[in-house]
């Protein structure tokens, strides 16, 4: 149990931060893993892009390093290239 008001406040503020940050690391999971299952080489590309922009917010939000988003959009887009050759 807190024994200060502050205390209560950040317990409350950081479930809240917890919550919201592990619905983000699940949105980039899925979108990462929509770029993986596509079967056509289109359904790909749009899966990327998506990807990129949920990759992308969620490094601004700092989430993800943005090296790290950075990585994923790299090795995915090799991914997508790849299925396409």
């Amino acid at each position: 149990m807190p024994q200060h008001k502050s205390c209560e406040k950040r317990i409350k503020t950081s479930a809240k931060a917890r919550s919201r940050n592990r619905a983000y690391r699940a949105k980039v999971k899925l979108a990462v893993r929509n770029v993986h299952e596509a079967t056509t080489p289109e359904e790909a590309n749009v899966a990327l892009k998506e990807a990129v922009q949920v990759l992308d917010r969620a490094a601004g939000k700092g989430i993800l390093h943005k090296n790290r988003a950075a990585d994923k959009k790299s090795r995915l887009s090799e991914a997508v290239r790849n299925r396409q050759a």
